[in-house]
């Protein structure tokens, strides 16, 4: 079957895309790390190479969704944790378990703070929207291990109305792939947009989006501009 490699979308849905986006949708008015500058604590090199940049802190879109084991989990439900969202296809065999692997690590670098961070996927894959779907896929790939982490899914017409609200692309191409675009949104215990970055899809590039994902979280929790 060839619905779907996981694909991310890549030149089609730029970083520049997506933050122009952003900003268009959450709009001019916050007051958060965007008038500061781009993370000046992470090193220009990671910086750089995970197109980290800053958002308005505006409320981000809420939500109500199933995750891998049955729960109903809203944003709401995640207030007072961090909150890292990514956009995943649980039939995907290539980007999205290295994504996984990252935030698994991401999970190991936070130690103890880790239990303070809400790790999201959001389902893109409308025909595999099942809890089952996203189960196998959370335990293939080392992720049921997290606590904290939840594999959101639901009815087609609630995903598709939150891959709108979060500005994600999904399309099925030429060849019968769905490709999506793949922000990972950082929101802050308060349920605001923080931070966007685009994930790196080289193997060897594991380790560093795992530190910086754990960077990123922490300074949210020490409620840092």
């Amino acid at each position: 079957m060839r619905l779907s490699t996981g694909r991310i979308a890549g030149s089609a849905f730029s970083m520049a895309a997506i933050v122009a986006a952003v900003v268009l949708v959450v709009g001019l008015g916050g007051k958060g790390e965007e008038r500061g500058g781009a993370a000046p604590w992470l090193p220009p090199a990671l910086r750089q190479m995970t197109h980290l940049s800053p958002m308005p802190s505006n409320p981000a879109p809420a939500f109500t969704l199933t995750d891998q084991r049955g729960r109903r989990v809203s944003l709401a439900s995640l207030r007072g944790k961090v909150v890292v969202m990514q956009p995943m296809d649980p039939e995907c065999v290539d980007i999205c378990p290295l994504v996984s692997q990252e935030l698994v690590d991401a999970a190991r670098d936070l130690g103890p703070n880790a239990s303070r961070v809400a790790f999201l996927g959001l389902n893109v894959n409308a025909r595999r929207e099942r809890i089952a779907n996203v189960n196998a896929f959370s335990r293939e790939h080392g992720l049921d291990r997290l606590a904290t982490w939840h594999f959101l899914t639901g009815p087609t017409a609630t995903l598709q109305s939150l891959w709108r609200a979060y500005m994600i692309s999904v399309e099925i191409n030429h060849a019968g792939e769905l490709v999506h675009s793949a922000p990972m949104y950082f929101l802050d215990p308060q349920g605001r947009w923080r931070w966007v970055a685009l994930p790196q899809v080289e193997q060897l590039a594991i380790p560093q989006w795992g530190h910086m994902i754990a960077d990123v979280a922490e300074h949210l929790l020490a409620g840092r501009r």
